[in-house]
């Protein structure tokens, strides 16, 4: 009775029935009915007293697998996978056949992604319930997740060969079996048993979409270049502007010339006549003058309509200097043209244009110059946009993110400000608003702009986190340390890191629904995504940001006078990495096994945080998967930065060929950023680079003010930002408009 009233949620009444059970003298210490009612009493939140309970009750019969049943789900409750699983396997050794810890077992072993073993458990689920469908599909899903695509697949087919259904019968989850089924094929590499399946199951699917985009893979694979194209055409007649749509066609008729190649883009210009997408991918490959002719094409019918992510669309070919030159030539035409006579060039036999469409290009060109690097042009046709039609909000948008990307980071949040009280209704733009004044390190003003569309009654930053908002989190993290507030920025870090544990702890209840369902394509996806989930960005932004702060608080242990944060740190860090802070162990954090295994940039980062040695980095380099001559040269700034660092390291009086190397500014040097020569100033202010650098240090400040003349970190000493961010829609005090000139 009390293991019913357990799984019907009845607690006071198993709690009774265990009371009276325990009350004869004869069963007093009768081991499942102690597990038992400390089963109960956790769920009603009495831990302590169950973890007794459970304990006494399986010392009383260490040979009961209920107890130890029991055991496995109290530890299972407070995340502790490992040691349930143990608890599993000992119930198993005195009942092994019980279907409940089976099942148990098997969703602890996907959990923890124990594939071997969840295929043993599997199999013996399915040798006592062989008419049960989980029990098939779990197999499958075993030796699918172990690779073996080819006995997945045949169990699969034994499985669809019991299932009973009407070939005109449409039914979802046999659709979705279908098609799992047809990904086991793909992927064994039987593309022609994969494509048999197909044809023969077609009916029975009910994603006809997929049916179709599944059939052009396969025939390419196949080589049957002439039903792929038939297949590629239909699917373009339902959706012209889907790039891969065309990209399979490419691959299906083999143009054999870049002639042959734009013919097909031509004639889907006439078959579709509103087609972006058609204009827009032979951009990719002409160059030349056919190159200027089909841009010239594209960008007129874009800015006559008035289509503000034109820019984004081009902003792949940026890499390309002839296209980006031929680009500029044109748009810049365009400008001086529609200003004198309203027609994009004036030779023109057309209509004139509506003045919108010289808005559109004033708009792009101040993004492209912004993108090059040209800030200063950027200004300039940005002003003149923003005097022609002060309200509209996409012009705030791209100032504001100008000035970012010179360097102003407090001018941009003020300009983003202005965008948003344009429009207080509108959420992404309120959202970019408060990323801006975290980014300026006003934190306060940044979550008063969240408050406008979080919960009522609760504090924003608690919703946000509630939430899972994590670029807020982030930024917060980010903000909090450029003000030294170490002990809130770890804090925000541990928010962000909790979440992604929450997120792998929440796909456990995805391991029955998902069969249940049949969601089984769906299901495989989420089990890869979750393998990979902490190669996020978020997940890398916040903890880069806390070990920089641990290894800044091991070189720079807090004072004694500092005991508030002190208390503060020892409650947000975990008591190992105190530890380790204290026995100088953080280099231990990261082993050569796991750091060449990463990107090119998390080795260079690493290597300068943890000083090690000249043949270490060379190697992890080496060795690195990701590693290629574009990635070397673009961090080459940042390797001369780390290796200046690390020979004042190891060398105090190598401090001058040091900070020479680090403060070089040669134009030759590719991947030079504002961030990176930030850092190479706030190094020579804090003696990173040598004791006795005040000359180099002002020296370094003037150039980098020459390239950079927009950014706060290299203004001259007597310059004073007393303007403030009002968070109303209001700049601030002084002239705005004539700040670029003034710098």
């Amino acid at each position: 009775m009390p293991s019913r009233c357990y799984e019907h949620k009845q607690y006071r009444n198993g709690l009774k029935f265990c009371k009276q059970i325990l009350s004869n003298q004869k069963f007093a210490e009768h081991g499942e009915t102690l597990a038992m009612k400390g089963l109960t009493l956790n769920c009603l939140g009495r831990k302590e007293e169950a973890y007794d309970l459970v304990r006494r009750g399986l010392r009383n019969d260490l040979k009961s697998h209920v107890c130890w049943h029991v055991y496995g789900l109290l530890q299972r409750s407070d995340k502790k996978y490992d040691e349930a699983i143990k608890c599993y396997r000992n119930a198993l050794k005195w009942d092994k056949d019980n279907l409940q810890i089976l099942r148990d077992l098997s969703l602890l072993q996907i959990q923890m992604r124990d594939l071997e073993g969840y295929r043993e458990t599997r199999y013996q689920l399915l040798q006592l319930r062989p008419a049960q469908r989980a029990s098939w599909i779990g197999y499958a899903i075993a030796y699918h997740l172990l690779e073996d695509y080819e006995m997945a697949a045949k169990i699969v087919e034994e499985f669809r060969k019991t299932q009973q259904t009407s070939p005109d019968k449409v039914d979802y989850e046999y659709s979705e079996l279908l098609l799992y089924q047809n990904q086991l094929l793909r992927e064994a590499g039987l593309n022609k048993e994969a494509l048999d399946h197909l044809t023969n199951f077609e009916k029975q699917i009910c994603d006809k979409l997929a049916v179709e985009e599944t059939r052009g893979e396969l025939l390419l694979k196949l080589d049957r270049a002439g039903e792929a194209t038939e297949v590629y055409h239909r699917l373009l007649e339902r959706n012209p502007e889907n790039w891969s749509y065309y990209q399979g066609l490419e691959k299906a008729l083999k143009p054999k010339s870049v002639e042959e190649k734009q013919k097909i883009y031509e004639d889907a210009w006439v078959k579709y006549p509103k087609g972006l997408v058609p204009r827009r991918l032979p951009l990719n490959f002409l160059t030349g003058e056919k190159f200027r002719e089909c841009l010239d094409r594209y960008l007129r019918m874009n800015f006559s309509k008035g289509c503000p992510p034109v820019f984004t669309t081009l902003k792949s070919l940026c890499h390309q200097k002839d296209k980006v030159a031929i680009i500029e030539e044109l748009v810049v035409g365009y400008e001086k043209s529609l200003r004198t006579c309203k027609m994009f060039n004036q030779n023109d036999d057309g209509k004139t244009e509506a003045p919108t469409t010289l808005l559109w290009v004033q708009y792009f060109l101040a993004q492209h110059f912004n993108h090059i690097g040209k800030q200063t042009l950027a200004f300039e046709y940005i002003n003149t946009a923003i005097e022609s039609t002060p309200t509209l909000i996409e012009l705030f948008l791209i100032k504001a993110k100008i000035y970012k990307h010179a360097g102003n980071i407090r001018e941009a949040a003020r300009w983003m400000d202005e965008a948003q009280a344009l429009d207080t209704a509108d959420r992404f733009i309120n959202s970019k608003c408060a990323k801006y004044l975290l980014k300026a390190g006003l934190i306060k003003e940044a979550e008063e702009m969240c408050s406008k569309f979080t919960r009522e009654g609760t504090s924003a930053v608690e919703n946000l986190n509630e939430m899972q908002c994590m670029w807020f989190q982030t930024e917060c993290a980010l903000a909090y340390k450029s003000l030294n507030k170490y002990g809130e920025a770890l804090k925000k870090c541990h928010e962000i890191e909790r979440h992604f544990v929450e997120i792998t702890d929440d796909q456990f209840d995805f391991h029955t629904y998902c069969m249940r369902k049949m969601t089984l394509r769906s299901y495989v996806d989420l089990l890869n995504l979750e393998d990979v989930l902490r190669m996020h960005p978020f997940y890398f932004k916040a903890a880069r940001t806390a070990i920089e702060i641990y290894l800044s608080l091991h070189d720079n242990p807090l004072s004694d006078d500092n005991k508030e944060s002190q208390l503060f740190l020892h409650k947000i860090l975990p008591s190992h990495l105190i530890k380790r802070l204290k026995d100088s162990t953080i280099k231990g954090l990261v082993t050569f096994e796991k750091i060449k295994s990463l990107e090119v940039t998390v080795s260079l980062y690493c290597w300068l945080l943890f000083g090690v040695s000249t043949g270490f980095l060379y190697q992890t380099i080496s060795e690195s998967r990701s590693l290629s001559a574009v990635s070397l040269v673009i961090h080459l700034t940042f390797l001369l930065y780390a290796a200046a660092k690390m020979m004042v390291f190891l060398d105090p009086s190598s401090e001058g060929m040091a900070a020479e190397l680090a403060t070089s500014l040669n134009e030759s040097l590719t991947g030079r950023t504002i961030k990176t020569c930030t850092e190479v100033l706030q190094a020579l202010r804090d003696g990173s680079l040598g004791s006795q650098q005040e000359k180099i240090l002002e020296s370094y400040r003037a150039s980098c003010h020459g390239i950079y003349p927009y950014a706060l970190a290299f203004m001259p000493p007597s310059y004073q930002d007393n303007s403030a961010v009002t968070t109303n829609g209001d700049l601030s005090p002084c002239d705005h408009e004539d700040m670029p000139n003034e710098m």
